[in-house]
């Protein structure tokens, strides 16, 4: 396996840039002085995006998408579990949108090798481990995780997840995702064009809408909504897209 760079990471926050009451900035570069991990004084981040999650949510209770950054520790870290890492000195990059958030996670899988045998460009990916986390960019990836708190990513077009597994986090961003879960607590965004969502009661699904923009001459989001599924105005287990700013029921197969 590739030895891993502990100085870079990524780092979460709520919207705004801002964790535990700290307001961070973009391309600047912050100090504190504290000694110990998990304690005031150390700032805090991960090498891999998707643990990232753990402390943070992808999609919020009230819908919005939490912040991610690239970082970088300009002093040696220090950590407690390999995970997550703590420094006095620390860069902060550039916001990540969802696409570029899900693209790092996939580079980091590939690039750690733990997952390089079954993570290629429209593999088909399963997994029943517990806390599995899987990324894909190619076209036509097929992921699929059982166990608990999975955390499932693609950026490329016509991506499929499923999770069966409770507490699941699946996020896509490329054109006609299709993505589903039927675990409890479970969290569906797919903020790509044309994609289609469906979860299990209590869970929370986000979808975005978009429109051609002869002006740009691409595609831009016009609406980006987030709703709960009660069993009445979003029912489980079924298929929505979202259409002229309302989820709308879609027909599978």
């Amino acid at each position: 396996m590739k030895e891993m760079n502990t100085r870079n990471g990524f780092k979460a926050y709520e919207p705004g840039l801002v964790c535990r009451g700290k307001q961070y900035v973009e391309d600047t570069t912050f100090e504190e002085n504290g000694t110990e991990i998990c304690r005031e004084g150390m700032m805090h981040y991960c090498t891999n995006p998707l643990d990232c999650l753990d402390y943070y949510p992808l999609v919020r209770e009230d819908g919005q998408l939490s912040d991610f950054t690239a970082v970088t520790a300009e002093e040696e870290p220090i950590t407690d579990d390999g995970k997550k890492w703590a420094t006095r000195k620390l860069h902060v990059g550039f916001k990540l949108d969802l696409k570029g958030f899900i693209k790092a996670a996939f580079e980091f899988l590939w690039e750690q090798s733990e997952f390089e045998s079954n993570i290629k460009s429209g593999s088909e990916t399963c997994s029943n481990r517990r806390l599995a986390k899987l990324a894909a960019s190619g076209y036509a990836a097929q992921l699929a995780a059982s166990g608990y708190a999975a955390k499932l990513a693609a950026s490329g077009d016509a991506a499929k997840l499923a999770a069966s597994g409770d507490a699941a986090q699946l996020a896509a961003s490329g054109y006609a995702a299709q993505l589903a879960a039927s675990g409890d607590d479970s969290v569906v965004a797919g903020i790509g064009i044309d994609n289609v969502a469906k979860a299990a009661l209590g869970c929370w699904i986000v979808l975005a809408e978009w429109t051609y923009s002869h002006e740009k001459g691409r595609y831009v989001p016009v609406n980006v909504k987030a709703a709960q599924v009660d069993g009445t105005t979003i029912k489980a287990d079924t298929a929505y897209m979202l259409k002229d700013g309302q989820f709308v029921e879609i027909k599978e197969g």
